[in-house]
């Protein structure tokens, strides 16, 4: 029996994991990027040229196409109006993490995606990291016996462009990473973050940034667990990757640390002019779209909801509160 062809669109490059997300549908079987919308066409038409599939210069063309799935790589500010667009139009949608910058944005995609039958999937690829789902079966399995602790990082590159304007990114590092580390802790141990005290740095790596590029979250769950995430923009121009993402788990029958980015082969060169990481295990982002696709093929709900989204974005702007009053905030969902 043939298999159906997914049809996908790209809706915005504005994020830099929209071109990793482009090449694997591209290189995936039975699936046909049909195009590309950017309200910035210059670029659009160079992803478009990049990935050999057309432009679209208004969104509209694009979900006139009889679309079976849209992936929103805009700046976060816009993800809310893009999933508005999309959502009847097309099948299902993933979405760029954060979900959105406020708590009434991330409701407001939830409820269109619900009352339009659109499967809305939120982008956590570090989901798909072998080491980070054989830790998550570890804890299942209760080989770590009652947890404790979880300390966590995670520190990259500061981005630049978008990403230190608040009005388009809703914040800084402490919103871009936070997002990451706590998704993971909530699948994989099944329990909610309750309470947060933060510490949040504007400028304090990069001087004049205007931005927050360090934060250092300490927060409670409601399982007993206590966790701290040390979450930054601080890798200098000069480290071989952009950063990491380090979970380490205590329990009182052992401790479990992953590095998910470890898999890698260190590979100096004088024409690259630094060393660099080159990949040899799974890649997550491949996963993560590879899921996307399995969601609309088995007509199957979303593995990553919207309301994980929302969860997770809850955290990071609880950071920010504690940090503005200086002390202990609960987390708030609604």
């Amino acid at each position: 029996m043939t298999q159906e062809t997914i049809r996908i669109g790209m809706m915005s490059f504005a994020h830099m994991h929209a071109a990793s997300y482009a090449a694997h549908l591209r290189q995936m079987d039975g699936v046909e990027l049909v195009g590309v919308w950017d309200a910035d066409a210059t670029r659009g038409q160079a992803m478009a040229d990049r990935f050999g599939t057309a432009f679209f210069a208004d969104n509209e063309t694009l979900l006139a196409e009889g679309l079976d799935g849209v992936v929103i790589c805009s700046e976060n500010v816009h993800h809310r109006e893009h999933v508005e667009w999309a959502a009847g139009r097309t099948r299902a949608i993933l979405c760029e993490k954060p979900i959105a910058t406020t708590r009434e944005d991330a409701q407001a995609m939830i409820d269109v995606c619900a009352a339009t039958e659109t499967r809305l999937q939120i982008a956590f690829p570090v989901r798909f990291s072998p080491s980070v789902q054989r830790l998550k079966a570890i804890i299942e399995a209760g080989k770590l016996g009652r947890l404790f602790s979880a300390k966590c990082t995670n520190h990259g590159s500061m981005p630049g462009g978008w990403f230190i304007d608040r009005e388009l990114s809703g914040g800084g590092a402490v919103i871009d990473h936070t997002v990451h580390v706590i998704d993971l802790l909530r699948w994989m141990l099944g329990a909610e973050v309750t309470e947060v005290y933060a510490e949040v740095g504007d400028s304090l790596l990069h001087p004049g940034l205007g931005i927050d590029d360090a934060g250092l979250l300490s927060f409670r769950m409601d399982n007993g667990l206590y966790g701290t995430l040390d979450t930054s923009w601080s890798r200098p121009a000069s480290y071989p990757t952009w950063g990491d993402v380090k979970l380490e788990i205590l329990g009182e029958e052992g401790i479990a640390m992953v590095d998910a980015f470890a898999q890698h082969l260190r590979v100096s060169s004088d024409a690259a002019g630094k060393t660099r990481w080159l990949y040899w295990g799974g890649d997550m982002d491949r996963g993560l779209v590879q899921d996307f696709v399995a969601m609309i093929r088995e007509d199957r709900a979303p593995s990553i909801t919207g309301e994980d989204g929302l969860a997770a974005l809850a955290v990071a702007l609880a950071a920010y509160r504690s940090a503005v009053q200086g002390e202990v905030v609960g987390v708030e969902m609604e």
